[in-house]
């Protein structure tokens, strides 16, 4: 407990600011003499721009042979029917509209400009609680490098001076009945923010019908995906280049001051600035770069012990006894052929190839297993709190369990309402039953995909052992002493193919499937659209890196007494063994997908913007309805138009928790994977914020309290990763035959030799006696060697997953999830909301009458254009009580 003498000074950050000069920054953080022109406004320049709708017809109609033209297909003549009954709806529901049409050649293009006036904002904003400022707080925000840096006096490289830093408030609900009591309320243009206001007119916009609902007509997002519209964003602040002329940087607008100070290569060493992304992109987009730039902090101490244990395998394949013994053995050690119709081959003929798989193999890979599992669970729980800091800074803390409203795609289709046992407001629902029944049929989807993926896994399989052996018949000394290598190679190469075709085409299906289940919130939605998709993604990639490490060689028998699989010999490790096997895959199918990543993420991007400008190209007759733009530089809303659609951030999440499983369960065969994903994650950074800032449309903000599941699935697979470690080290790494014969012999002189069998009399080819690893007598039983080492492997994989997961334990008992000061500016901002919003509050009866007059007005034009009353407000009995 925090105690504290009493002192007879008052503390005065306990008042609610309601003072004759209150904040002016709140909305709209201009500190600027000169600020730059806001274009995104109607044409009389005053009326902000909140959304923009967007089709394309051809500007041509069909004519007959007669010169007669012809009606519109029936397809066409839907889709404006739908346009004119949305855009009536949204005229009911009190938004302003300013329409322009824009012909380039054949194509004319329609921008229908939307606005919301103050009444709407301010009814809206009550129906989805969005938090609006009481006090600003005045707390210094630091991270914990930055500390430690100070502390020592060391030159901070990372921190940079970012202009228009965005204030912190202490927030709560807004309430029209108080509106005097937050600050900036004598401001309507600039009190709501601009991303409110975006969030307000895509609820709105989510939540109009225009047709029948029984056949789902309602939303924005169907009537894109119908192709009814081609485009609904809302507008960017102006352009991300710098201005030519030299500006105060605090005239920046905020796009320019993201790409500037974040989205260039050149930040590549600085802090990401959060709070300027969260203050224009969002809590979830900012979240997602809150996490990534965590994740890629706490690399760097794996990568460098990573590198280190790799320097050590360097150092060992000069020094060790084995490897000296292998490549001086000559013609001592004829091995048995690795296929029906492969020849002998001796056993020095792999020097390179088994000293390059000490690179891997070696007594630093356990160090190096355990130390990944204690990080992965250190990094969690450090995350945990993290996180907590940034959801109660950005006023998430309690999102998910209160604020958090039905998706509008939910409201509209729900085929009745309950009472919310929180808020005591009535709120659509769908019944649980049927919910199950729906989300059964999409498990069963689910377990076909997978069979699918299992299959192709078999295919690959087979393909390996085909393929070598029509290697080894083709007669060239060089490829069939590569046999196995190629096949192996080619293999990876035409797995990773296939895991991205598969990738695409289930993720699909999963978004159709989660549609159909009708969750209720957004967060519902997503969760269980990732679990899906993960639980997919997790089979196809991990299948073959899970086969190699621990089946592949386990099944093959012995010479004269070999296991087959559809008449074709089980396939068995390569020469050198099968942990250089798996760190193959694990580098084709992790880097190799890193790199295709990138590319698609670098190139594809601009391809497609140049495309899409060059598409949408001005032609020499330009017409513009109603009032004709003077202006020779592009409007804004044509500006954006050209750019991408931003996809949302499943796919990034996805990438970097795949890579996390790489890194984490596979880390005993590749200890530099942790370095190469570093490396990729110094990229990912800057090409995301570039896509962002530079290519994509402006997505509409969506807050978030945590990461969601991804969270839940990163310790799964931390877990996952100590068990995964252990088996690798017991049974498919040297290290514990090594110790075991160290122990009994005395010293590695040897070591070969106590590997190798002998093969059984019968099987004999030319009368000549051949060597196969295993430790197996000259009957091909197992010897008591074998027991005993199989005893100490299965002690070692009870003793590794108790020890790690017991310290790990100790870990997150020490780390609180939340750190006692955010707990108690919890608390503090609870009381403070109590008091700004009591009742016995006097309040300014002409704003009262006012609000109340527009709000029942609005009330009335809702209810009228809306059937099931899905858009209705609440009445005063029902409504959530202020806090």
């Amino acid at each position: 407990m925090m105690k504290k003498k009493k002192s007879l000074v008052e503390d005065s950050a306990t008042l609610i600011a309601l003072s004759d000069h209150p904040e002016q920054t709140y909305g709209s953080i201009e500190k600027c003499a000169e600020p730059q022109e806001n274009k995104n406004v109607f044409s009389d320049g005053v009326t902000k721009i909140d959304f923009v709708l967007v089709w394309e017809e051809s500007g041509n109609p069909l004519k007959s042979a007669d010169g007669e033209e012809l009606s519109f297909s029936s397809s066409r003549d839907a889709h404006r029917k739908w346009r004119t009954e949305f855009l009536s709806k949204l005229q009911d529901a009190g938004l302003h509209q300013e329409m322009k049409e824009v012909v380039q050649g054949k194509t004319k293009t329609t921008y229908v400009l939307l606005s919301a006036p103050w009444n709407v904002l301010c009814y809206y904003a009550e129906e989805i609680s969005l938090r609006v400022p009481l006090q600003v707080v005045t707390t210094p925000i630091s991270n914990w490098s930055e500390t430690i840096l100070e502390k020592l006096h060391t030159p901070n490289i990372m921190a940079q001076d970012v202009p228009n830093y965005p204030p912190d408030y202490y927030t709560c609900p807004f309430r029209t009945t108080k509106l005097e009591r937050f600050l900036g309320h004598e401001n309507k243009d600039t009190f709501f923010k601009t991303t409110q206001r975006h969030q307000i007119l895509y609820e709105i916009l989510a939540r109009t019908p225009y047709g029948a609902l029984k056949r789902g007509e309602v939303g924005i997002g169907r009537l894109v995906s119908e192709k009814v519209l081609t485009a609904a964003f809302p507008l960017h602040e102006g352009p991300f280049e710098m201005p030519k002329t030299p500006e105060d940087p605090q005239c920046l607008n905020m796009r320019q001051i993201l790409h500037h100070y974040w989205a260039r290569w050149a930040c590549w060493r600085k802090y990401q600035p959060l709070d300027h992304i969260r203050e224009y992109f969002g809590e979830k987009i900012a979240l997602y770069f809150a996490w990534l730039g965590f994740y890629t902090g706490w690399l760097l101490p794996a990568a460098v012990v990573g590198f280190i244990i790799f320097l050590f395998g360097i150092w060992l394949m000069v020094t060790d006894v084995p490897a000296e013994e292998l490549c001086s053995s000559g013609n001592a050690f004829i091995m048995c052929p690795l296929c029906n119709i492969c020849s002998y081959w001796n056993l020095s003929s792999i020097c390179y190839t088994y000293k390059a798989g000490l690179l891997f193999d070696n007594g630093g890979t356990v160090f190096f297993s355990i130390f990944m599992s204690l990080w992965a669970v250190t990094f969690l729980e450090y995350w945990k709190r993290t996180s907590s800091i940034l959801s109660h800074r950005w006023d998430c803390s309690e999102f998910e369990e209160i604020e958090e409203r039905p998706r509008p795609e939910f409201t509209a289709l729900a085929p009745m309402t309950v009472r919310n046992p929180v808020t005591g407001a009535e709120e659509p629902y769908f019944p649980e039953t049927r919910r199950l029944s729906r989300t059964l049929t999409g498990n069963m989807v689910i377990i076909l995909m997978i069979s699918i993926v299992l299959i192709f896994l078999m295919a690959i399989i087979l393909y390996r052992t085909i393929l070598s052996i029509i290697i080894y018949r083709s007669q060239s000394a060089f490829f069939i002493f590569s046999a196995g290598r190629i096949a192996s190679l080619t293999g990876s190469m035409l797995n990773l193919l296939v895991i991205l075709l598969l990738s695409r085409l289930y993720t699909y299906l999963a978004q159709c499937l989660t549609r159909w289940e009708m969750h209720r919130t957004q967060t519902e939605y997503e969760n269980a659209f990732i679990l899906k998709v993960f639980i997919f993604q997790f089979v196809n990639f991990y299948s073959s890196p899970v086969y190699i490490a621990f089946f592949k060689g386990r099944f093959v028998g012995y010479p004269g007494s070999y296991n087959t699989l559809l008449g074709i010999r089980n396939e068995d490790c390569g020469a050198s063994g099968c942990l250089i096997e798996l760190a193959q895959e694990l580098l084709v199918i992790m880097v190799g997908k890193q790199v295709i990543s990138n590319i698609q993420e670098f190139v594809l991007p601009k391809l497609k913007t140049w495309w899409h400008k060059r598409k949408l190209k001005p032609a020499p007759s330009q017409e513009v309805i109603d009032e004709p733009d003077t202006n020779s530089q592009i409007n804004p809303w044509e500006n954006d138009y050209q750019l991408l659609v931003c996809e949302g951030l499943f796919d990034e999440y996805l990438e970097m928790v795949l890579q996390f499983g790489f890194i984490t369960i596979f880390v005993a065969a590749c200890p530099l994977a942790p370095l190469f994903a570093l490396i990729n994650n110094w990229v990912e950074v800057r090409l995301d914020a570039q896509k962002f800032v530079c290519e994509y449309r402006r997505p509409v903000v969506e807050r978030a309290q945590d990461i969601g599941i991804w969270l839940t699935i990163l310790q799964f697979i931390s877990y996952l990763a100590v068990i995964s470690n252990a088996f690798l080290i017991a049974f498919t790494s040297d290290f514990l035959p090594r110790l075991f014969y160290r122990y009994t012999a005395g010293s590695m002189s040897g070591y070969i030799n106590f590997t190798l069998s002998v093969a059984p009399a019968n099987f004999t080819q030319n009368e000549m006696s051949c060597r196969y690893r295993g430790l197996r007598d000259e009957k091909g039983q197992n010897t008591q060697d074998y027991y005993h080492l199989l005893a100490i492997r299965l002690s070692f994989v009870i003793i590794f997953e108790h020890v790690v997961l017991l310290i790990g334990r100790i870990i997150d008992w020490i780390v609180p999830d939340i750190p006692e000061e955010v707990e108690i500016k919890i608390k503090r901002e609870h009381y403070m909301a109590k008091e700004a919003l009591a009742e016995n509050q006097s309040l300014s009866k002409s704003v009262l009458e006012e609000m109340e007059r527009q709000n029942y007005e609005l009330r009335q034009r809702i209810r009228t254009q809306s059937p099931t009353n899905n858009m209705s407000p609440t009445s005063e009995d029902e409504a959530m009580p202020a806090l």
